[in-house]
This record gives C-alpha cells, structure tokens and sequence, in this order.
C-alpha cells in the first residue's frame, strides 16, 4: 500500500489514478494521521455467459408474477391521451 500525504494528492491526483489504476491501494494522511485508504474499484463482470443468466433469472421472475388485467395496448393508448 502506498501512502501520500493529503496535500501532495491535491497538487497530484493522476499519482493516485495511476496506483489504483495499477492496482494498489494508497493510504491518505493528514499531519501523519491517517485519513483515507483509496481503493481501486472492481472491474465489471465482462463475462457474457454470466451476463446472459443474469438476464434470463430476471425474465423468468418476471413471468411468474401475475398477469395483469389491464392490455398493454390500453395502457399505451392511454398515456398518448
């Protein structure tokens, strides 16, 4: 973990971008205090397979609800009123 005094992230932010970027986190101090630990974020999941079951949980929740009495087309020719 690195770490940076409160003042030098002020005047450099792109040192800390460049750590988290790298991976690292940095420890912030103030007075030698320690004040904040930046982390770096995590990486969405990119994985289309994981992406793919996520979409079909979520369609297969919603097919289980109940079916609504009122028609879709009603619904839309209602709100161009």
């Amino acid at each position: 973990m690195k770490t940076i005094p409160l003042r030098k992230l002020m005047r450099e932010p792109t040192m800390v971008k460049k750590w988290t970027k790298a991976g690292q986190a940095v420890s912030v101090t103030d007075n030698g205090e320690p004040l904040w630990v930046i982390h770096p974020a995590e990486k969405p999941v990119e994985d289309e397979d994981e992406r793919r079951r996520g979409i079909e949980e979520v369609f297969a929740e919603v097919m289980r609800e109940p079916q609504s009495k009122i028609s879709l087309s009603k619904i839309i020719k209602d709100s161009r009123r």
